[in-house]
């Protein structure tokens, strides 16, 4: 295997986020900069599919009457398009974050911005923009969208909020006694949620055991920043600005009367500590086990 960098797309700016489409079929990054989102086709692997996904972008056809949203979907230029950008959304604040639908039509982004348009949900077939919420708990860390069930959640600083969005109502409240929620993730079936904490805790959840943590690790000596489940393997991961990254085994059973089983397994070094600071995100292979991490020394590593 060979660490090749395959494209370089220049953007103009600071990407705080990216994400790629979950769907097969479409060959789509979405990323996150200063205000907008941008939406690349890097046309990497089959041709076919970046053609098809080039064409299901132009198949749209603008309304007569645009009704008012809160962001804006703009068209790129020639020049932009030759870079790949496809599509820009365009916000009034900040975009921390972003994330795809696991059917891959719609994207969850974070605003840094107070009250209750902190959380919006765009549509791409459609190109219209919703804000789900109509008051704020708090200021908005992240949010994910729950893989098999229309839930939408989103950890605020001290609490994290489970939402049903087809009924438009609040489902849960998750307490994981935290100074501040840094990150979340949930597990491939559901039923469980792992979140982060600059205090560096980790805590895992069982939705259908109780709204307080099932089991809560303290491995990092500093603040965490972020965590992540395997796709297909029983493992998760934790990355800590103490430079570390940290695998652990988290088996979820069948039988909803068997507690899941945690066990770390492995410690992951080698970052350089830049400004006191170390690993900032993580990320598992889709098939395979390895993991990706990115350090505030400027090298993305991939263990094996």
């Amino acid at each position: 295997m060979v660490a090749r960098c395959m494209r370089v797309v220049p953007v103009g700016g600071v990407v705080r986020s990216v994400a790629w489409n979950p769907n097969p079929s479409v060959c789509l990054v979405a990323a996150a900069m200063d205000d907008a989102v941008l939406l690349l086709n890097p046309a990497l692997g089959d041709r076919l599919l970046a053609g098809s996904t080039d064409q299901l972008l132009s198949a749209f056809a603008l309304p007569e009457e645009p009704a008012l949203q809160p962001a804006c979907w703009m068209e790129t230029v020639e020049e932009e398009r030759q870079r790949g950008l496809r599509l820009r959304i365009c916000h009034e604040k900040p975009v921390t974050q972003v994330t795809w639908h696991r059917r891959g039509d719609y994207l969850a982004v974070v605003l840094a911005t107070p009250g209750h348009t902190q959380v919006l949900i765009h549509q791409l077939s459609r190109r219209r923009n919703q804000s789900p919420f109509r008051r704020s708990h708090g200021q908005v860390q992240c949010v994910a969208f729950h893989p098999t069930r229309p839930f939408q959640i989103v950890a605020s600083q001290r609490s994290i909020r489970v939402y049903h969005l087809l009924r438009q109502e609040f489902t849960k409240k998750l307490m994981p006694n935290y100074k501040c929620v840094s990150s979340l993730a949930v597990h491939r079936i559901g039923g469980n949620i792992i979140c982060s904490s600059y205090d560096s805790k980790l805590a895992w959840f069982d939705l259908d055991l109780s709204t307080k943590p099932y089991k809560v690790l303290r491995h990092h000596r500093k603040a965490l920043w972020a965590v992540a489940f395997h796709p297909q393997y029983p493992l998760f991961a934790s990355g800590s600005e103490d430079g570390s990254v940290i695998i652990c085994h988290g088996m979820v059973y069948d039988d909803l009367l068997q507690n899941p089983l945690l066990v770390p397994v492995k410690v992951l070094k080698g970052y350089v500590l830049t400004r006191d600071l170390g690993v900032l995100d993580v990320a598992f292979h889709p098939t395979q086990p390895r993991v990706f991490s990115s350090g505030v020394d400027g090298t993305v590593r991939l263990f094996t």
